[in-house]
């Protein structure tokens, strides 16, 4: 097993309205398809569109110390996304990048704030490994956990999360295989007035359960493995926003171990037209996870809102200034992808 690194803006940008690609919304064919109840936490691994800069170094040469990134103005937070106009998307494919320069200089491309520039950069020969660098500490991927909130029965089609998906800096991530893991939670966090609490897991092995297709403002989606067990899971039919009511309703959600648990909530808002994907205001009033987690925390968004028997949404949000309420997104705006 492997720990996962967590979270909330590594990860997920609940409070963002990045854009990456259209999304489908359900329509007649979602309300005779039956659907599997997620409520599950995975662990996800989504291609950070380059090599993210995490850390900028010195690079100990033979002729003494150099700074080839710091002295080219490049930044924390910037990805490199080509190298002479050629593509990188690895750590492997920047290395590749460097040793084939020699030593002579080189264009990358580097992305920030959502802009492309060209710096010119001339890579160093490490003392140590003999190996050119530029003095950056990178990666390729960024992970974290969230909730499934539906396997369409047939297809196994999934929907996650709710939300959009995106960096730190809040440029949204590309697809580039990303890998779902079953993840255990082993820990949380609990929320409080004014802190977002999280949940804390464990990757269960190195085998995905999915692949992840495509981002967009509405969550993550792709395609369960053929050799999943789906034989425990519950299945129910999907409700429009229309049939959503002010009242009792329930959440599935994963706080301990990998199964998922019921919990009572209250829909307090139910807002269809709401173009932020705010549809429902949610009250935890659930006794055990408040004890548990306070409310509503960071790896939470995807769980299923189920009412009168139906899927009609997922969790997205938490209040900070109260953590036992949320916002949830109409399951129909999730469908179809």
């Amino acid at each position: 097993m492997r720990k996962l690194k967590f979270f909330l803006a590594a990860f997920l940008c609940c409070l963002t309205g990045l854009l990456a690609l259209p999304c489908g919304i359900g329509g007649a064919h979602a309300a005779e398809t039956e659907y599997y109840i997620g409520g599950m936490t995975a662990g996800f691994s989504l291609s950070a569109g380059g090599t993210e800069i995490i850390a900028l170094n010195e690079v100990v040469a033979e002729d003494g110390v150099h700074r080839p990134a710091e002295d080219a103005g490049i930044r924390t937070g910037d990805t490199i996304r080509a190298v002479d106009g050629v593509r990188v998307k690895s750590i492997a494919d920047l290395n590749a990048a460097l040793e084939r320069s020699g030593g002579r200089a080189v264009k990358l491309t580097v992305r920030r704030g959502g802009e492309d520039a060209e710096v010119e950069i001339v890579p160093v020969r490490d003392k140590k490994s003999g190996k050119y660098k530029i003095g950056v500490l990178i990666r390729d991927t960024l992970s974290g956990i969230g909730t499934v909130t539906y396997i369409e029965k047939g297809t196994r089609r999934f929907g996650a999360l709710g939300h959009d998906v995106c960096d730190e800096n809040r440029n949204p991530l590309e697809i580039s295989d990303a890998q779902v893991f079953l993840c255990s939670v082993v820990g949380v966090s609990k929320g409080s007035r004014g802190k977002a609490g999280e949940l804390r897991g464990l990757v269960m092995n190195d085998e995905p359960i999915a692949r992840a297709e495509k981002v967009c403002k509405t969550g993550l989606f792709g395609t369960f493995e053929e050799g999943y067990d789906f034989s425990k899971l519950q299945t129910v039919k999907a409700a429009p926003l229309e049939e959503a009511t002010i009242g009792r309703a329930e959440i599935w959600s994963t706080v301990d171990g990998i199964a998922p648990q019921r919990y009572t909530v209250d829909l307090v808002k139910v807002d269809a037209n709401n173009r932020e994907n705010k549809n429902f205001v949610i009250k935890v009033t659930d006794g055990r996870l408040i004890e548990e987690t306070g409310g509503i925390v960071q790896g939470m968004s995807g769980s299923p809102i189920l009412q009168n028997g139906k899927l009609v949404g997922a969790v997205t949000h938490v209040f900070l200034n109260d953590p036992t309420r949320g916002y949830g997104i109409g399951v129909e705006k999730m469908l179809g992808n």
